[in-house]
């Protein structure tokens, strides 16, 4: 039987190293879903969930806040800047980081670009939590 082993590296610390059964990321222009047997892949993540499968089929979800992806043979490598476990995600920090980039003055291009990041960041993190 075929199995890829999922490695999550934040700054801080290596988050996730085990093998599993799937998985699911974003990507910065969609998702992608990975089975064994994928082929090579680098891309930049997203921010958005993280779905994992273990291999005893129980199913773990985290926040990833973009990064890169590399797929090599059997190995997932995900570099984020921030992963958090679904259940650790706090409402109300992220109600008030999507409050926060709604009422932000915007007057460049990537001022605009930074706000409408923000507001989908914090508008995925609160998906996550209904």
């Amino acid at each position: 039987m075929l199995e890829l082993q999922l490695v999550v590296v934040t700054p801080e610390t290596t988050l996730v190293d085990e093998p599993v059964a799937g998985l699911r990321f974003p990507l910065f222009d969609g998702s992608a879903g990975v089975l064994p047997g994928r082929a090579p892949l680098v891309g930049r993540l997203g921010a958005g969930e993280l779905n994992l499968t273990a291999k005893g089929g129980g199913h773990r979800s985290y926040f990833v806040d973009g990064g890169f992806v590399q797929i090599t043979g059997a190995t997932v490598t995900l570099l984020t800047a921030r992963c958090i476990p679904a259940d650790k995600i706090d409402k109300d920090a992220a109600a008030a980081e999507l409050q926060s980039a709604l009422s932000r003055a915007a007057s460049s291009d990537a001022e605009i670009d930074a706000r409408f990041r923000d507001q989908d960041r914090a508008r995925r993190m609160l998906s996550m939590k209904k």
